[in-house]
């Protein structure tokens, strides 16, 4: 005879919480990981994954997570899924109706069917591209690119990303079923040509991460109704300052890259 207890059907079904419970309607999670990114501010992030795939990144995992057992096995994928909390923006609320900047920021969707910010539970996901594994003395790092987060941003759980099952051929996705267009050419004038020799070690391939960055037009929705806008604009990728300017409606010129 066992010494093991047997567990019943009524032993298991006790153990269930219940639908009406309480419990679990409040949930906590603990940081597994944060995200050293070449965003150091919300202005000019890619508004999703993969846009702009010059952007190079890495994920330091954090406590029990920062162990070599946890990615094992993790560099047979090419890509993985973050996901995330908003850290930014969760302070300032959600409303039922949020205005997609796809939509020119005219018209107003529920939440839910959208890809705000602003949401009941500050967590977003992103497909990223994991194009390395590093330990280095005690701490394990994901290096990854076309990441669309703000830098310090916290990782709650990683996943691999499984081609068989999360690409969807036929999925319908209404206002946003394609790409946006991304027709601003840009370029450098001198002086700015000159900043990019400068500062080129503070990221690998500088000049095409900023032209992949203002290629998306980061302005606010509203301005790019305007047919001239004379603003000299700012963003700010790894520690450096870049200043730019719209020449015409489809040319971009970036006119300083300085130290932040």
């Amino acid at each position: 005879m066992s010494n093991n207890p047997q567990l019943t059907n009524n032993d298991y079904s006790d153990k269930q919480p219940s639908t009406n419970d309480s419990s679990i309607e409040k949930v906590s999670f603990d940081v597994i990981g944060k995200v050293n990114s070449p965003y150091k501010e919300k202005f000019a992030i890619p508004r999703q994954p993969g846009l702009v795939s010059a952007a190079k990144g890495s994920i330091t995992l954090l406590n029990d997570i920062n162990v070599a057992e946890t990615v094992r096995g993790l560099e047979q994928f090419s890509h993985i899924w973050l996901l995330f909390i908003f850290h930014a923006t969760q302070e300032q609320g959600w409303k039922p109706l949020v205005r997609p900047p796809r939509l020119g920021g005219n018209k107003k969707l529920g939440v839910l069917a959208t890809r705000s910010t602003f949401r009941p539970n500050p967590i977003g996901m992103s497909v990223v591209r994991l194009d390395g594994i590093s330990y280095d003395k005690n701490q394990v790092s994901l290096n990854i690119s076309g990441l669309d987060l703000l830098d310090g941003t916290p990782i709650i759980d990683i996943k691999p990303y499984v081609p068989y099952s999360d690409n969807v051929s036929d999925a319908q996705a209404g206002f946003a079923q394609t790409a946006p267009l991304s027709n601003l050419t840009v370029s450098f004038d001198k002086l700015a040509q000159l900043d990019l020799q400068k500062y080129q070690n503070q990221g690998a391939d500088l000049a095409t991460l900023i032209t992949q960055v203002l290629a998306q037009d980061p302005r606010p929705a509203y301005k790019k109704e305007k047919e001239n806008d004379n603003n000299v604009y700012g963003i700010r990728l790894y520690d450096l300052n870049i200043k730019w300017r719209l020449i015409s409606a489809s040319h971009i010129e970036v006119i300083d890259i300085s130290l932040y």
